[in-house]
C-alpha cells in the first residue's frame, strides 16, 4: 500500500511540476511582441503566407473605387481580406493589391417593421448584435463564433446553429458589389440574380461586397437543455425532435476527442423558445438582465486549458472531464437570449505559436451516412495519429440556392479543431490525413467545406463540387 502511494504521489507532483511549467510558458506567450514584414499576409492558419504588392484600407467608397481601377490599371491581381478566418491560402495572391475591409465598417439603415439591417461589408457580427441587440432584434445565420466580418461570411456562404435555416445565403435581400472594372451592380433575386448565387459562397472572385441588406429575427428567450446521446442514433433524433420543430432555436452536438474515448460520449444541446405561460419562463425583474449582451468570460483560463489539450491527452481528457460536468445534470435548464446563444467562447480561435497552428475542418454528410462517416473518421484520426482538439456537430437543412452548394438535402456538418506543427513534415502529416477524410466523406455521399485548407487533389474538389469547372467559366466570362 505504501508503494502504491508513493506512486500516485509521484504521479501527482508530475502532473503538477507539468502545469506549473506549461502555465509559466503560457504566460510569457501572452506578452510576445510580433514584429515582421507587413506586406507578408497571412490568414489565421499561418501555413501558406504569400506577400503582396500594397495594403489599401478603405473607410470611404471612393477610395475602394479608386483601388480596384488602380489595379486594373497596373494589372494587379486583388485579394480581399477581412477576418482573415478564411483558411488555406486561396483568399490572397502573391503581387496583389490586398483590400483590408475592417474600417468599411458602418451599419448603414435598420427597418425594425421589415425586420432588414443593411451594413457595410467590413462590420463584424458582434458590431451587428450589438446594435440589434437595443431593438430586440437578432441575427438569422452566423457562424457560431462572431468576430468574423460579413463580407467575409457571404463570401464563404457560412451556416450556423439555427435549424429552421440553411446557410446565409437565405437571409439576403440583396448587395451591392464592386466588379473588377470599377462599376458598382445591384445585386438580388431579381436583378443581375446570376451574380447573387456566384458571389455568396464564391469567395471574392467576382468582386468587392460593398454592403448587403440582411433579414433578421427577434431576439427571442431560450431554455437550453443538454442530454448524451448515442451518435449511433443522432440521424433518428434529428428527425423526431429538430427538423421542422418551429420551437427549437439552436441546436449543436459535441463528439468526444479524447484518444481513449474518441466519439464514443456525444451530447446534444438544444435552445428552446421560451413563452410566458412556460414553468421556466424567468420573473418580471430579471428580464432585462437576461437581455444584456454578455462578454465572453474566464478567457485566459479557457486558452490555458486549451492549451493543455494540445499539448497532453491526460489535458484533452481534464478538459472533457470537465465538459462533462455540465453536461451531466439533464435536468439542468440554462435561459438565456438568442443573442447570448449565439455568443459562444472565441478563445480557441486566438492561438499564436511560432511552432504551432490550430486549423479547422468541416465535413458534410446526408443525416442517414452520419454513424457510417463517424466510424470512418475515428478510423483515420486514429490511424494518422492527428491532434483532434474538438469535435461539434450542427444540422443543415435542405437548401437550394448558391453556385457551389455544400450539400443539396439535409446535412450533418462536423467541425473539427485540429493542431499541428508548421513544420513541412507536420503539414504533409495533415494533407495527407486530409486527403482520406475527404475520400470518406465522398464514399458516403458528402462534401466538404472550400473556406479551410487546399489540402483535397483537384479530382476530389471535382467529385465533392462537380459544377466547379462551370464556376470557373463564369469568372473567366464575367
Amino acid at each position: 500500500m505504501r508503494g502504491r502511494e508513493q506512486q500516485r504521489r509521484r504521479f501527482v507532483v508530475v502532473i503538477c511540476c507539468t502545469i506549473m511549467v506549461y502555465g509559466m510558458a503560457f504566460s510569457l506567450s501572452l506578452y510576445r511582441n510580433q514584429t515582421g514584414d507587413e506586406l507578408l499576409i497571412h490568414d489565421v492558419s499561418r501555413l501558406f503566407p504569400e506577400r503582396v504588392e500594397d495594403i489599401i484600407k478603405g473607410k470611404e467608397e471612393e477610395a475602394l473605387i479608386k483601388a480596384v481601377k488602380l489595379a486594373e490599371e497596373k494589372q494587379l491581381k486583388i485579394s480581399i481580406a477581412g477576418a482573415r478566418h478564411s483558411q488555406g491560402g486561396h483568399a490572397f495572391f502573391r503581387d496583389s493589391l490586398l483590400l483590408d475591409m475592417t474600417d468599411f465598417n458602418d451599419i448603414l439603415s435598420l427597418d425594425t417593421e421589415q425586420k432588414l439591417i443593411t451594413v457595410q461589408s467590413g462590420v463584424t457580427w458582434a458590431d451587428v448584435q450589438n446594435y440589434l441587440n437595443r431593438y430586440g432584434l437578432a441575427v438569422k445565420v452566423m457562424q457560431s463564433s462572431n468576430i468574423f466580418t460579413v463580407g467575409g461570411s457571404l463570401s464563404s456562404n457560412v451556416h450556423g446553429r439555427d435549424p429552421r435555416y440553411g446557410p446565409l445565403i437565405e437571409t439576403v435581400e440583396s448587395f451591392r458589389l464592386l466588379t473588377a472594372d470599377g462599376e458598382i451592380k445591384h445585386v438580388s433575386r431579381t436583378e443581375n440574380e446570376e451574380l447573387f448565387e456566384l458571389v455568396i459562397g464564391g469567395f471574392g472572385l467576382f468582386g468587392v461586397i460593398l454592403d448587403v441588406t440582411l433579414e433578421i429575427t427577434d431576439n427571442e428567450l431560450y431554455a437550453g437543455t443538454t442530454e448524451k446521446l448515442d451518435y449511433q442514433e443522432y440521424p433518428a433524433y434529428i428527425e423526431q425532435h429538430i427538423k421542422n420543430a418551429e420551437d427549437v432555436g439552436l441546436h449543436f452536438a459535441r463528439l468526444s476527442a479524447t484518444p481513449e474515448s474518441l466519439f464514443e460520449d456525444m451530447y446534444v444541446t438544444t435552445y428552446r423558445t421560451l413563452t410566458p405561460d412556460d414553468e421556466h419562463y424567468p420573473e418580471p425583474e430579471q428580464l432585462e438582465q437576461l437581455y444584456l449582451l454578455e462578454e465572453e468570460k474566464h478567457v485566459r483560463r479557457d486558452k490555458f486549458f486549451l492549451g493543455l489539450a494540445r499539448n497532453f491527452d491526460w489535458g484533452k481528457q481534464l478538459v472533457w472531464d470537465l465538459q462533462q460536468r455540465l453536461y451531466a445534470n439533464e435536468d439542468a435548464v440554462e435561459i438565456v437570449s438568442r443573442n447570448n446563444a449565439m455568443r459562444p467562447p472565441v478563445a480557441f480561435l486566438e492561438y499564436d505559436s511560432d511552432n504551432n497552428t490550430d486549423i479547422l475542418q468541416e465535413y458534410f454528410v446526408p443525416t442517414a451516412q452520419f454513424p457510417r462517416f463517424v466510424g470512418l473518421l475515428k478510423e483515420i484520426i486514429e490511424e494518422e495519429e492527428l491532434n483532434a482538439l474538438n469535435v461539434t456537430v450542427r444540422y443543415t437543412p435542405e437548401h437550394q440556392e448558391g453556385f457551389l452548394r455544400y450539400s443539396n438535402e439535409d446535412t450533418l456538418a462536423l467541425v473539427l479543431l485540429i493542431h499541428h506543427p508548421l513544420s513541412d513534415e507536420g503539414i504533409e502529416q495533415v494533407r495527407a490525413a486530409t486527403k482520406r477524410v475527404v475520400e470518406a466523406v465522398l464514399a458516403c455521399q458528402g462534401t466538404y467545406y472550400l473556406t479551410y485548407q487546399t489540402f483535397p487533389t483537384n479530382e476530389q474538389i471535382r467529385a465533392a463540387y462537380p459544377e466547379i469547372d462551370a464556376f470557373f467559366c463564369r469568372k473567366a466570362e464575367i
